[in-house]
């Protein structure tokens, strides 16, 4: 079977309400396509990466403790991390005390955060064992919204909502809590097609997420899960109806994914596909940046390991290469591997699909840790 493309030969045609702008309450996005939180890899070097890029309508941070925001602990400062390159920016936090919660968004939005995300849908169990992430779906008797309710008055910027369809598959609480929010002022909310119980395994379902889109009057209701190409984001359109998309892993696989949509939806094609060059020299600016944000060679080098693997395999570089990756102490080190790449060239028979079919790894069930 040949490997599947990620700009297949018959491209879909692109729904024309995607042309108008979408509106998160008074900000106006660049595109319907943001980047979804993915702890550990959203941070401020990947971001402003992929804004350098362009297309992207909105990026979140990695998920964020509000009572840690509040303790200002060094780590979490670092999580906070942006700059003006980084904007829109959404900080995404959790917890599940009411004050706590409010007033972290005020420390954001006075921080200059565009808006605040708060997660219900993080199944990890060290988030859901202290009642935040996906384990508020479970509460609906009221205390849920009031916590959400005292976010969104706690700060002038949008507040939205990021959850799972529900907790498993007999409790499927998105609709109701999204028909909620909107009442109280929360300005969009982000779907992932998945409930608490399957974790990151199994596929998305986009009928539960239709039901979310169904449930809510006038917000934004944007579906996540699943998006690698413009096939998938078509689908998830089309089946969905959903307002905009969040991706996540799509975006790690192909950092290129954003505007490659956006151009899809402002010309019917989505342009060309990164060469193997290119992905290099992407692959550098990532590592230039980690190090930047420590000011710290051998910090940024440490950070990068934990991607390189799967820069490597959607590369195909050598095995040998691969293991230097996963040891790297140094930007002297990647730059004379890269002079080396630049000069061999692709490897015989590489194309884009290597790259789409490199597997970005998830937590195997609930209770993992991405």
């Amino acid at each position: 079977m040949p490997p599947r493309s990620s700009t297949p030969d018959h491209i879909p045609e692109a729904p024309a309400f995607y042309r108008t702008p979408l509106f998160i309450g008074g900000v106006r996005l660049e595109s319907r396509f943001t980047l979804a939180p993915l702890a550990g890899y959203t941070n401020y070097p990947f971001r402003r990466s992929i804004h350098g890029i362009g297309g992207v309508g909105l990026c979140t941070t990695d998920l964020v403790n509000a009572r840690a925001i509040l303790e200002g602990s060094a780590k979490t400062m670092d999580l906070l991390a942006t700059g003006p390159d980084d904007r829109p920016l959404s900080v995404q936090i959790f917890g599940s005390r009411p004050g706590e919660m409010g007033q972290a968004a005020k420390f954001l939005q006075s921080y200059g955060a565009t808006s605040v995300d708060i997660n219900m849908g993080c199944p990890v169990r060290k988030v859901v064992s202290v009642g935040g992430g996906a384990a508020m779906m479970c509460d609906t008797t009221g205390a849920t919204v009031r916590t959400v309710q005292d976010v969104v008055e706690s700060v002038t910027i949008p507040v939205t909502v990021k959850m799972r369809l529900g907790w498993d598959a007999t409790k499927l609480t998105a609709p109701f809590f999204a028909r909620e929010f909107e009442k109280i002022g929360v300005k969009a909310v982000t779907i992932h097609g998945r409930t608490r119980e399957q974790g990151f395994t199994g596929g998305v379902d986009r009928s539960g997420i239709r039901a979310v889109v169904d449930a809510v009057e006038s917000i934004p209701v944007l579906g996540n899960g699943d998006v690698m190409n413009v096939a998938d984001a078509a689908g998830m359109i089309a089946e969905t109806g959903c307002h905009g998309i969040a991706i996540g892993r799509g975006a790690l696989a192909n950092p290129w994914i954003f505007r490659q949509l956006k151009a899809w939806i402002d010309t019917g094609d989505p342009g060309p596909r990164p060469t193997y060059l290119e992905r290099i020299d992407f692959m550098r600016l990532h590592l230039v940046r980690l190090i930047e944000w420590k000011n710290e060679d051998r910090f940024g080098c440490v950070n990068f390991r934990k991607v390189a693997a799967w820069y490597a395999k959607a590369l195909r570089l050598p095995k040998a290469d691969k293991n230097k990756l996963q040891l790297l102490e140094s930007l002297a080190d990647f730059d004379a591997m890269a002079e080396r790449w630049h000069a061999d060239g692709q490897p015989r028979g590489w194309s884009d699909f290597d790259a789409h079919d490199a597997q970005i790894s998830v937590p195997t069930g609930p209770i993992a840790h991405w």
